[in-house]
């Protein structure tokens, strides 16, 4: 992203006609490197976020809600004192640099102090540092007294500017065309190096805008310019930066530098919310995996012990076919195997202090005792089949999730399970349709977006409507709302369609969908959640198709 001196130059005019006059309400430290202020203006209430972090650094606005900590960090607590309800009276970039200073009125009960809250965007430098009169009252990162370092920040120091780079100014065309002189290739990379404020970013799209022979003159006009072509550019369908200008052809084009950082930020910050929330979630499902392999594995081996019961119960058996033949004292003997057709001997201990018919009651015993093992076993082993299967369709539902909200429903189906610790705080209800909804010819569709919801779904329509599943993989439930009627065959392909895309078959070409209706589909009691069985269907071969352009708002 080009967060550089040039960028910042247009963000930091638009936040002035914004925020200047503006009076700060509330102050938030949500991250050890984020801030935030509601600030109240003429239009009304922003909210103005600054991030110093080292990846996306950035002073811009925001709508997102971002839970604070319940108890504020020092740095927040100090902002509270000294800028509660402080008026902005000037908001600007430090010419050429990466550096914003808000100037601000901040009232007492006692007197007026004048402060100055200056926003250092230097990747993995960049800081807040609020200074009074040129000594710093405090800062986000400070450094030690003792620590050897050329630039002092501790509160009582005097604050100054980083060092500044050997580099040329935009505004100094006859360098400009020095360093554009003596080029031999590579001008994206010289543009960036050696001009003051400028990042790989904006040199690409100089270059990409004038050819790699861009002049020095170009160049000037370039950095120079005031006007801006505010958009978020895009790759592969997604956002993949914020531009003052862009001479990208796959873009969205906005309002302001503003607008467009703000809704960058928005995408991107969604997207990490989405892919931590998938980790989570994913994570949660393995470690269960691993729990009930474990179990499975324990169970297989504790059969395989088992394997030889019918054998104890055979020998049993012999000892009291032969027992006019044997006596107490003898430590085995060979008999003749009556179930086997070539009548092959098989050899059996005998435990000396023990009598013959004693002799056959300890190997009746073992072979009970196995085969109670073998019931009780057998049992487990299925229970562990159906909760790994079941894993695996949540799993698949996780990999399907195209919404933060759809891992959401997800996130509480496991806490249902018990394998997600359950939250205290009461959930908030979502007012969207609580299922992917899509309307086709006045015909409603609905499918399930997790297996608690594809339980819900079945339960919430009626006996006459048609419910569509995939054969041989898991997906999401699709219910038509018909209520009896004739489904169309346009409508049943649609759902069809729907069902395979949302289903693990979908990177395949042709899948199977069951068709039927709903009357046919039982969930059987103490079933896993999503389980059904269903009878009296049909299948239909289909290509999996989501069809946004159908989905209900």
């Amino acid at each position: 992203m080009p967060q550089d001196a040039f960028t910042l130059k247009f963000i930091a005019k638009e936040l002035s006609t914004l925020l200047v006059g503006g009076k700060i309400s509330k102050i938030t430290q949500p991250a050890k490197e984020l801030v935030t202020f509601i600030i109240y203006t003429a239009k009304g209430s922003l909210k103005l976020e600054i991030c110093l972090s080292a990846t996306g650094c950035r002073i811009n606005l925001t709508k997102e809600e971002v839970p604070a900590p319940k108890v504020a960090p020092g740095f927040c607590m100090l902002l509270r004192k000294h800028l509660q309800n402080a008026q902005i009276t000037k908001l600007a970039q430090i010419d050429g640099e990466r550096i914003v200073f808000i100037d601000l009125d901040c009232t007492s009960e006692f007197e007026l102090r004048k402060m100055t809250l200056f926003i250092e965007l230097m990747g993995k430098y960049s800081n807040a540092v609020l200074v009074e009169n040129g000594i710093i009252v405090g800062a986000l990162k400070t450094t030690a007294i003792g620590e050897n370092t050329r630039r002092v920040l501790f509160s009582g120091a005097k604050y100054t500017l980083p060092e500044p780079q050997d580099k040329c100014s935009p505004r100094d065309m006859a360098r400009i065309a020095q360093i554009l002189g003596n080029a031999d290739g590579g001008k994206t990379r010289l543009i960036a190096d050696k001009i003051k404020g400028i990042s790989y970013a904006t040199a690409l799209e100089i270059t990409s805008t004038y050819g790699e022979n861009v002049s020095a003159k170009q160049v000037f006009d370039y950095l120079n310019d005031e006007k801006s072509e505010p958009c978020v550019t895009f790759t592969d369908g997604q956002p993949s930066d914020f531009k003052a200008r862009s001479s990208c052809l796959q873009k969205r084009v906005y309002g302001s530098v503003l607008e467009a950082q703000t809704a960058y930020y928005a995408a991107i910050n969604a997207k990490k919310r989405f892919d931590e929330k998938v980790r989570k979630l994913n994570s949660a499902i393995a470690s269960a995996v691993k729990k009930q392999e474990k179990r499975l594995k324990l169970s297989e081996e504790k059969l395989l012990e088992c394997r030889d019961a019918e054998t104890l119960k055979l020998k049993g058996e012999l000892i009291t076919a032969n027992i006019y033949a044997l006596k107490r004292g003898m430590d085995g003997f060979e008999a003749v195997n009556y179930y086997d057709e070539g009548g092959k001997k098989i050899k059996i201990a005998l435990d000396k202090t023990l009598s013959p018919a004693d002799n056959a009651q300890k190997y009746y015993k073992k072979y009970n005792k196995l085969k109670r093992t073998t019931v009780a076993v057998e049992a487990q082993k299925r229970e562990t089949d159906e909760k790994l299967l079941y894993l695996k369709s949540v799993s698949s539902h996780v990999r399907l999730a195209d919404s933060l909200y759809d891992l959401e429903e997800i996130e509480e189906e496991l806490r249902q399970a018990g394998l997600l610790p359950p939250v205290q705080v009461k959930k908030k209800t979502d007012k969207i349709s609580p299922y992917r909804a899509y309307i086709w010819g006045g015909m409603k569709i609905l499918a399930g977006r997790s297996n608690v919801q594809n339980d819900r779904l079945l339960k919430s329509v009626s006996g006459g409507d048609l419910w569509l599943h995939t054969q041989g993989y898991h997906s999401s439930h699709v219910v038509i709302l018909s209520g009896g009627k004739p489904v169309p065959d346009e409508a049943l392909k649609v759902a069809a369609e729907i069902c395979a895309y949302y289903s693990d078959g979908r990177n395949g070409n042709k899948i199977p969908v069951d068709y039927t209706l709903r009357a046919n589909v039982k969930k059987p009691p103490k079933s896993a959640p999503g389980f059904v069985v269903y009878s009296d269907f049909k299948t239909v071969l289909t290509d999996p198709n989501p069809h946004e352009e159908l989905k209900e708002e």
